[in-house]
């Protein structure tokens, strides 16, 4: 049997998504959403309406009035907005164990990056960069739960300097690209959540490479042992980025990242 296919095959805790990211997912397929469906999806799970009103109440989002009403919130925040919390909020009881709490963490902190680059640049749909963002490293929970203390030793090699996929391949006999794009497949992810799954780290072989190029240069950005070298100068360029604004924008990115992780945990 193919390693890939093992290593997803014997993690049986994530075999299902979550029923809600599904109904959600399911919902962002449709060419017209109303707010009802979006309300009834929240009804069902009352941890996700606290996480709504918590969030379109925070500094985050800095709406000026008190928000008690999640219709109110559905039309502050647009529904993809909305959207894009679920799946956010949903995925994180299954990142329960340390290494997966800061998968999920780097994740948000993506997530946030491509969603501020995009509205900078417009170079694709903030909202739909955010979720981008957010899904590119699901393939690292199948590895850190196959053996999670042998995952930290690859995270560490990969901190000192080491490119992750190789890391991964020597103790894995596979990658975290590799078991993601075989969940995305399993999850039937829309085509730009597989292409961003499977091509984050090699975006010229996608067929769309913008959005894979974007969350190529965030991911790197977010990195805790950031390497500007290691970005994409041409591709920061076209979206009119010099190199030495980089720090900068990381920092930005940091700050508002922080204060959405600080909201939803």
């Amino acid at each position: 049997m193919d390693k890939t296919i093992e290593l997803v095959n014997n993690v049986k805790d994530i075999q299902a998504m979550p029923s809600i990211i599904v109904k959600v997912l399911n919902v962002m397929k449709k060419t017209t959403v109303s707010m009802k469906e979006i309300g009834n999806l929240l009804m069902y799970d009352q941890s996700l309406t606290i996480k709504v009103l918590a969030l379109v109440n925070s500094a985050y989002y800095g709406f000026s009035q008190q928000i008690s009403s999640i219709s109110i919130a559905l039309s502050l925040l647009g529904m993809v907005k909305v959207k894009n919390i679920i799946v956010a909020v949903a995925m994180k009881p299954m990142m329960s164990g340390a290494g997966d709490k800061e998968l999920w963490k780097h994740s948000i902190k993506v997530a946030v990056g491509c969603e501020y680059l995009a509205k900078l640049t417009n170079i694709m749909d903030a909202d739909e960069a955010f979720i981008s963002g957010f899904i590119h490293d699901i393939g690292k929970m199948v590895l850190n739960m196959t053996n999670p203390k042998m995952y930290e030793k690859v995270m560490e090699i990969a901190h000192q300097g080491h490119d992750i996929l190789e890391v991964e391949k020597k103790y894995f006999d596979s990658d975290h690209v590799r078991t993601g794009s075989l969940l995305a497949k399993r999850w039937q992810l829309p085509i730009l959540l597989a292409n961003i799954v499977s091509y984050h780290h090699a975006p010229s072989l996608s067929s769309i490479p913008v959005p894979c190029n974007l969350v190529c240069a965030i991911d790197k950005l977010m990195q805790e042992n950031f390497n500007p070298n290691l970005l994409d100068k041409d591709f920061l360029k076209t979206m009119g980025i010099d190199i030495e604004d980089v720090e900068d924008l990381r920092n930005a990115v940091l700050q508002k990242a922080n204060m959405l992780i600080a909201e939803l945990t």
